[in-house]
């Protein structure tokens, strides 16, 4: 047990031993520190670079008022033939869900009085017959076959006019 009091009252005189030489190490001779910074300062500080020379721009001032409007043939000259959707159609209620979100659960009748059975994401099953309206690009029912509906939808072609792409929904094997 009196050993273990001598390794801590030793450890403790060389802890203190540590931090004296320490402390006298940093007490030391500034001199030489200071001659060093004196010759830094004392010499001449090097030349700056010169500024750049700054380019004059020559303004130009945009007078189109007499040139043709590149956008006028985009916007505008789409309007001559072609299809487009009818502005003044009442939307139906079919109109308002995209195609891919429908389902095809059947048809009612046969032949040429074929009427397709067609789930909406508000999970309302609705009767659908050529001519009806479906999705949110105009897309107008042309057939209705035992197993698709078929239908041609309007799409902006990009340059102001519209373009007819077929869509078809087929029936859910379930």
């Amino acid at each position: 047990m009196r050993m273990k009091g001598y390794f801590r009252e030793s450890s403790r005189w060389a802890g203190i031993a540590a931090l004296a030489t320490a402390l006298a190490a940093c007490g030391g001779s500034k001199g030489d520190l200071e001659n060093w910074v004196a010759e830094v300062r004392a010499k001449p500080a090097p030349p700056l670079d010169p500024l750049p020379v700054m380019q004059q721009f020559e303004t130009f001032e945009y007078d189109a008022q007499n040139l043709r409007d590149p956008f006028s043939e985009m916007f505008n000259g789409g309007e001559g033939s072609g299809p487009r959707p009818d502005a003044g159609r009442r939307k139906q209620t079919l109109e308002q869900f995209p195609l891919d979100s429908f389902d095809m659960v059947g048809t009612l009748g046969n032949g040429k009085n074929l009427v397709a059975l067609v789930m909406a994401p508000d999970k309302v099953t609705y009767r659908v017959q050529p001519g009806a309206y479906l999705g949110q690009s105009d897309g107008r029912v042309t057939a209705i076959n035992e197993d698709r509906v078929e239908l041609v939808e309007l799409v902006p072609d990009g340059a102001g006019g519209w373009l007819e792409r077929p869509a078809t929904i087929l029936l859910e094997d379930n």
